[in-house]
């Protein structure tokens, strides 16, 4: 049998461990992935024991607890605290999702909390994110249409045409999805990915856009759209609760319809 080892500079080790106030009776340990590029030590994991009678429900109130009081040097993204911006994704208890919206009571054990998988690391929980961004850029994520809009108000649409983009318009690139994808994580130097994917969608789906075979023409690429292989961990670690491996169909329907 093949044995294979990590690099040695890429292993995780035991850091420390800050221990509960005394008198603490409802503890819990945090253990949290830990790496500083300017320090040339490897990755480590350091244990954080939370007094949670002291602290809110959710997984980011023990993030913002812990670089408050224990430890200032915890570096992590977090703005809105309600689920809006997707700054404060990562990998909580073995999935990706958003520390805000993730209660502290639905994981088992230890917390165990690290940042969104397969990305490079900037330090410590915060994810490097420049590769997804450039890639939604390509999709050109805006209304693009020739004809003139009314003078005097608003391109309209019906009911029925606004209700084509929901499920779409509420993503907030928290990147939960990409990040949780097998066919990412091998070639997300030319895949696309669910996120992005299903942005290029959105903007596919409204019926004010008119730049469609532009943009499906962009996305027809053995790489760029066809490495989706709908293993649907997109659409089970979205913690919007959107589908974006429905919108990656959608974009392949489309493709074979125009040339049926």
């Amino acid at each position: 049998m093949v044995a294979f080892n990590l690099p040695v500079n890429s292993r995780v080790g035991l850091g420390q461990t800050f221990k509960a106030p005394a008198g603490a009776k409802n503890v819990r340990e945090f253990k949290i992935y830990r790496w500083n590029p300017d320090d040339g030590q490897n990755p480590r994991t350091d244990t954080y024991q939370i007094d949670l009678d002291a602290c809110g429900p959710m997984v980011l109130d023990a993030l913002i607890k812990i670089k408050n009081e224990v430890d200032p040097t915890l570096t992590f993204r977090r703005s809105c605290r309600e689920g809006i911006c997707g700054s404060c994704a990562m990998n909580i208890d073995g999935g990706n999702t958003l520390a805000c919206l993730k209660p502290i009571e639905e994981c088992s054990g230890a917390v165990k909390i690290s940042p969104l998988p397969h990305m490079p690391v900037v330090k410590d929980l915060v994810p490097d994110l420049s590769q997804v961004y450039a890639q939604y850029r390509s999709v050109e994520p805006w209304l693009q249409a020739d004809s003139p809009a009314p003078p005097d108000g608003e391109r309209l649409q019906s009911k029925e045409e606004r209700a084509k983009i929901d499920g779409l318009w509420e993503c907030i690139l928290c990147f939960c999805c990409s990040t949780s994808c097998p066919s990412y994580w091998w070639n997300g130097d030319r895949y696309l990915g669910p996120a992005v994917l299903l942005q290029a969608y959105r903007w596919i789906a409204d019926t004010r856009d008119e730049a469609t075979g532009a943009r499906l023409d962009a996305l027809e690429d053995p790489f760029k759209l066809y490495r989706c292989h709908t293993i649907m961990n997109c659409t089970d670690s979205c913690p919007k609760g959107l589908n974006p491996a429905k919108a990656i169909a959608e974009i392949k329907k489309l493709i074979v319809e125009r040339v049926a």
